[in-house]
């Protein structure tokens, strides 16, 4: 059956893609956030263990969002490693990082998560996609804010 929800497909399709790599780079930064919180180790271990696991249970919930705004507008959602792997803006990791590395490492990924949903708004805005929209600032605010926390980590 046709959508007819007041966005073209054109525009839908577009938007989707952009949705696409955000939800490639969602799950990497969960997947990421989920082995550090398994593997942290010294000083700060129970804070950041702890603080990892809401990260990632918070991650596990949006990429579902996520993933049915996609099926919502009328397109697959991509669902493998391999997918992810080629859509995401963030690497893998290779080995255990000292914690404080870690935590630079979780801040350059939300940083990452920002501009890539930054980088899909003006597509939203200009199809009057308002629930895209709302959604993308939402993750914006989130990784934002949780990026300052890891960072004040740092200092």
């Amino acid at each position: 059956m046709d959508i007819d929800i007041g966005i073209d497909k054109q525009d839908r399709e577009a938007i989707a893609q952009g949705l696409s790599h955000l939800l490639a780079d969602s799950y990497t930064l969960y997947l990421k956030t989920h082995n550090f919180h398994w593997n942290v180790t010294g000083p700060m271990f129970q804070t950041l263990h702890l603080m990892f696991e809401q990260h990632y249970v918070e991650l596990a919930d949006a990429v579902d969002v996520i993933a049915e705004r996609i099926r919502s507008i009328g397109f697959p959602a991509p669902g493998t490693y391999k997918q992810f792997v080629a859509l995401s803006s963030i690497e893998e990791e290779e080995g255990v990082p000292k914690a404080t590395e870690m935590v630079r490492i979780l801040v350059e990924g939300h940083e990452a998560v920002v501009r890539t949903a930054r980088s899909i708004f003006p597509t939203a805005d200009k199809a009057s996609d308002e629930a895209t929209a709302d959604l993308l600032t939402q993750r914006i605010q989130l990784h934002e804010k949780t990026a300052w926390m890891l960072r004040s980590l740092l200092d």
